[in-house]
């Protein structure tokens, strides 16, 4: 019984981390235009952003703990920190791996973001376009309800919000200085 209720917890911790790493990911693009984002101001934007990012640190964290100590999983140190080292699934707990390597380095760069400056933090908080799809990949490859239907639906909610807050930044108009960035972009 145990077993069970840690395998459980360890889906559903991941599924949970993956929702909001993709709220966390939204807010962060939509939170780039410098206005508000249905209808909250933009440091509520900050703060829901910021929430969602230790929400799904913290997630990320009991995942990997509970399916460290879960003995179905199978998974011991080397598949947790080095990347496709392990022998289970190597590839799809590596991704997994690889996104909470990329993790750390979010968490360590903005911890230490007013020491690196803005230009550094940014470039290093690039990591987390990234990080979201290889997150994914990893619960679509070694996740047990992959082939479920809620599963195929929540995996399709999470990319169409990327999507849509991907084509929104893209737009030249997307900021509230548009008419700067038309002008640089000639």
């Amino acid at each position: 019984m145990t077993d069970e209720a840690l395998w459980a917890l360890g889906r559903g911790t991941g599924i949970t981390a993956l929702l909001m790493l993709t709220v966390s990911l939204v807010l962060g693009i939509a939170g780039r235009s410098g206005r508000s984002v249905f209808g909250l101001p933009r440091f509520g934007v900050v703060a829901i952003h910021q929430f969602a990012s230790l929400s799904a640190t913290l997630l990320i964290a009991l995942h990997v703990t509970t399916l460290v100590i879960d003995p179905y999983a199978q998974l011991d140190l080397v598949d947790v920190v080095v990347p496709f080292g392990g022998g289970y699934e190597w590839f799809w707990v590596g991704l997994g791996t690889l996104t909470l390597d990329m993790t750390i380095v979010v968490i360590v760069t903005s911890l230490l973001r007013h020491r690196l400056g803005h230009r550094v933090f940014r470039g290093v908080h690039w990591i987390s376009y990234a990080m979201w799809p290889v997150a994914l990949a990893h619960g679509l490859g070694s996740g047990s309800d992959t082939g479920d239907a809620w599963m195929i639906v929540l995996v399709a909610i999470t990319i169409l919000a990327v999507l849509v807050a991907l084509t929104l930044r893209l737009r030249a108009d997307f900021t509230e200085f548009h008419r700067t960035r038309e002008v640089s972009l000639r």
